[in-house]
């Protein structure tokens, strides 16, 4: 089981690169037409320096990259079956676009347990800085265990 100890807890950083295929591929998926994503142009008419991102590619971005995408599972001893999506929150300080090599470094923000010890809540911030060291967003998510 997860406690206290694990608060503060770092893990090995993640470079991704921003590749306009795999963002193609992405916004197919989802099924995003905005053409301030999908069209160069219209993003540098908008005032951005190249396409940009969607707010919520960057859990993809990490997940994809990493060489082993459940570091902290792992590290914390979480079985991935007793694991739920707790919730996931971006804030962005700067665009994220095309070309650009993103750096995420996560660390546990929180440990808590709630229903009576049935459930533990490991709080992840992760901050993403780009190629020139800008700080480019803040991601956070919950991940709910399921305890035994």
């Amino acid at each position: 089981m997860v406690d206290q100890s694990a608060v503060g807890r770092s893990f090995a950083p993640v470079i991704a690169h921003v590749e306009l295929g795999r963002l193609r591929y992405f916004f197919n998926t989802i099924g995003e037409r905005n053409p301030l994503y999908r069209d160069a142009k219209t993003a540098e008419a908008a005032g951005y320096a190249g396409q940009p991102i969607p707010p919520t590619y960057l859990f993809c971005l990490e997940m994809m990259d990493a060489e082993r995408p459940f570091e902290i599972l792992e590290a914390l001893n979480i079985d991935l079956a007793r694991v739920l999506h707790g919730e996931q929150r971006f804030a962005y300080h700067a665009p994220a676009i095309v070309g650009d090599t993103l750096t995420f470094q996560s660390r546990v923000s929180g440990v808590t347990e709630k229903k009576n010890g049935a459930l533990t809540f490991v709080a992840v911030e992760t901050k993403v800085t780009n190629q020139t060291g800008l700080h480019v967003a803040d991601a956070a998510r919950t991940i709910v265990v399921r305890n035994s």
